[in-house]
């Protein structure tokens, strides 16, 4: 019998197909999807895509036979980037469902969902009841509808969203008079090579679309469509350094990650980006005339603190949440915050529904780039939101991580007495003993994989390798397991 307790993770289902998602697991969240949430939100449609995995045409065939025995009918937008989903999701003011298993290998596959204008579905807001009533469907085998199945199934239509996507997320970004770009983009044979050519070939201004593995095939033939993994991004750097570029830029499977190397083909960190987008966000709130005090921007506890530190020397305010798009989502909500970053790179608009689109922010990364007054490099124009010498991230696979965590809470208590203690997603610490000694690390436990992360930062290369490697060799020695290190940021 499926376990979906063990498919459920924080922010979606994801796992093995056929294995562990199969088109009956399909079925039954469909249809509990129809009665969780779009029939009791007042709603007669949801908005269904997917990415261009082998199995994501039947998994999502089987989501909209369980929401059309519901009684809901169907949007189908058919293969689109998740951001794409999240666009037609608030266009239509309807839920949504994307099969995809974002940057996981070829041999997984998910579902995320959403409700009604991009709001997304966790555990503890709406997905936990979706799990639980599809569990109760495939439990008493009553997939196919049983006593929920509705007297009048639902309807099923198609429609082309990309064109409406791609003009939309111009409508946010000045791109009148860029001076000419030479971008090379790697969509690592994901749905970046449907949205990519749409949005970013279409710039104009002399601006000129290099394309590497455009083709979709979720077989993923060149490399992982994952740009969290280093070893992914060598074919974008030897293009951008081949082509004589201007900058790269690399997408995930699903395309709503979007992470910028430069022209000297060396990565651009998330959380510079995210400075950069916030900075930009900031000034064109202010020429709406609202006051700088009013304006605030949400980023994620892994991210630089050269985040929050430039957003306030703004005159803006800050918001830190926990790693996840959900809490990210939550907090501009609550905030009203008008954008939102996480150091693996998801960039979040309020614009766009408060949702993340990687596509929308390598616009505004093209507009500063081709743009500013005096022309200047990727590399100078990043350099000024990266004041940092970062480790970047390492994952470690540990079997008792609170035990793991205290270790290094203790180390650092006895060592830094200056050091500020942070524990509302795992363990942040950083001492606040002066710039010049500057240094910070988060270490958390994964939402989507069974690893603790650590990212290391510190004013100084130095430092930074000191307190890299101390808590490398604390984690180490508490506990068996190799680390993975990668020297890109990663995902939830």
């Amino acid at each position: 019998m499926p376990d979906l307790f063990a498919l459920t993770k924080a922010h979606d289902v994801r796992g093995l197909v056929p294995g562990q998602l199969t088109p009956g697991v399909s079925r039954a969240l469909g249809l509990s999807f129809a009665h969780v949430v779009v029939r009791p939100g007042g709603h007669e449609q949801m908005v269904l895509g997917r990415d261009m995995r082998a199995s994501s045409p039947e998994l999502a065939e089987a989501f909209a036979g369980g929401v059309s025995a519901g009684g809901v009918d169907v949007l189908d937008i058919g293969e689109c980037a998740t951001d794409q989903l999240y666009f037609a999701s608030g266009k239509y003011r309807s839920p949504g469902a994307m099969v995809t298993a974002s940057h996981n290998p070829a041999s997984y596959n998910g579902i995320k969902l959403c409700r009604s204008d991009a709001v997304p579905l966790a555990l503890g807001s709406g997905l936990t009841e979706v799990r639980d009533l599809a569990q109760w469907l495939l439990d008493r085998g009553e997939v196919h509808g049983g006593a929920l199945a509705a007297s009048r199934p639902g309807a099923r239509r198609r429609q082309d969203t990309l064109p409406d996507y791609a003009a939309y997320l111009h409508s946010l970004v000045d791109l009148e008079n860029l001076r000419p770009l030479r971008i090379v983009v790697d969509a690592g044979n994901g749905m970046a090579g449907l949205t990519a050519p749409a949005v970013l070939g279409a710039i104009g201004s002399g601006c000129e679309m290099v394309g590497l593995h455009l083709t979709l095939d979720g077989s993923f033939p060149h490399h992982e469509a994952n740009p969290l993994d280093p070893s992914t991004l060598v074919d974008l750097q030897q293009a951008v350094l081949r082509e004589g570029a201007d900058l790269g830029l690399a997408f995930d499977g699903d395309a709503d990650r979007c992470f910028v190397v430069d022209e000297r083909a060396r990565p651009v960190t998330a959380s510079a980006v995210t400075a950069l987008v916030a900075a930009r966000e900031i000034d064109k709130e202010r020429a709406r005339g609202v006051p700088a005090t009013d304006i605030t921007i949400v980023h994620n506890a892994t991210c630089s603190r050269s985040v929050p530190q430039l957003v306030r020397r703004l005159g803006a305010r800050p918001v830190r949440t926990r790693v996840g798009h959900s809490y990210v989502k939550e907090a501009m909500a609550e905030h009203d915050a008008v954008f939102g970053g996480e150091h693996s790179g998801h960039y979040y608009f309020r614009d766009f529904w408060r949702a993340d689109t990687g596509m929308l922010a390598a616009l505004h990364v093209l507009a500063a780039l081709g743009g500013s007054a005096e022309p200047v490099t990727m590399s100078e124009l990043a350099r000024p939101f990266d004041p940092y010498v970062q480790s970047g991230e390492m994952n470690f696979t540990v079997a008792d991580v609170p035990d793991v965590i205290q270790r290094v809470r203790q180390w650092a208590e006895a060592a830094d007495p200056h050091v500020a203690i942070d524990t509302d997603d795992g363990l942040g610490l950083v001492s606040v003993a002066g710039q010049a000694g500057f240094w910070s690390l988060s270490l958390r436990a994964s939402n989507t994989e069974p690893l603790l992360r650590l990212n290391v930062e510190a004013a100084d290369a130095q430092t930074m390798d000191e307190i890299r490697d101390h808590v490398c060799s604390l984690i180490t020695a508490a506990e068996a397991g190799c680390p993975r290190a990668r020297s890109g940021p990663q995902a939830g």
